[in-house]
């Protein structure tokens, strides 16, 4: 140790001091070089992992590809063209947009974008157009002489005659009836001389007793079908007192 002629001052020896210094030094460059060799076994062990997770599609997800139709190349194909999960195809949209990326025939990119997005996927096939030739409807042309029952409305055989009961229903198929207007008679719902509305027949005098009173042929049924009861007895009230009954 030096010594000062003014007072005692020990003089440190620098090669302990050094030693140490470089020691701490060596220590902390080792240290350093471990954090950065284990940070990069991480950053490397995440590469990896990114890189396994972005390879392309799950084995299921494959499996189902093919059973919609795509082979082990299309499959790649899909790869290649971006399309590496199944949240790839939000992004195509629909069928004809991955056809066209692809190649893949559209039936084919239909059955796979509904299974990857859904039932819209189907919009985008091309709409089917209809045939501008519409089935022509089945008119049936009867003859005039065609007989139906008034009561049930069941056509009557060929060898019907005036007056026969209905095969159906038990009634006068036609019954046969007398005109107000005209006093014609003949079968169905108008007469075939004059055109007037045929009446039940228990409401022909007071139709006659309408027509009197000047009543128009194409109204007198209409209004019979109307009249309540207690007006129609007040025309046979009047009818009576005509023919002077008691």
């Amino acid at each position: 140790m030096a010594r000062t002629g003014v007072e005692d001052y020990t003089i440190p020896d620098f090669g302990d001091f050094w030693q140490s210094l470089l020691m701490g030094s060596e220590f902390l460059v080792q240290k350093n070089t471990f954090v950065y060799k284990l940070n990069g076994f991480h950053h490397s062990q995440n590469t990896h992992t990114t890189m396994e997770e972005n390879a392309g599609f799950s084995l299921l997800e494959k499996n189902i590809l093919k059973a919609k139709g795509l082979n082990e190349e299309q499959v790649e194909l899909l790869i290649a063209s971006g399309i590496q999960s199944k949240a790839d195809f939000t992004i195509v949209g629909d069928a004809q947009t991955l056809a066209d990326i692809t190649d893949i025939d559209l039936e084919t990119a239909q059955k796979v974008m509904t299974w990857a997005i859904g039932a819209p996927a189907a919009q985008a096939a091309p709409p089917v157009q209809e045939s501008s030739t519409s089935t022509p409807q089945t008119v049936v042309v009867e003859g005039a002489d065609v007989v139906k029952c008034v009561h049930c409305g069941t056509k009557q055989p060929k060898d019907y005659k005036t007056g026969d009961l209905c095969l159906s229903c038990g009634n006068q198929a036609e019954p046969v009836l007398t005109c107000y207007w005209c006093s014609s008679s003949g079968p169905g719902k108008f007469c075939r001389s004059c055109g007037a509305e045929f009446v039940p027949s228990s409401d022909l005098e007071i139709a006659v007793l309408m027509k009197r009173e000047g009543e128009a042929k194409n109204i007198i049924a209409k209004q019979l079908k109307e009249m309540t009861p207690g007006e129609k007895e007040n025309m046979w009230a009047r009818i009576r007192k005509m023919r002077g009954d008691a």
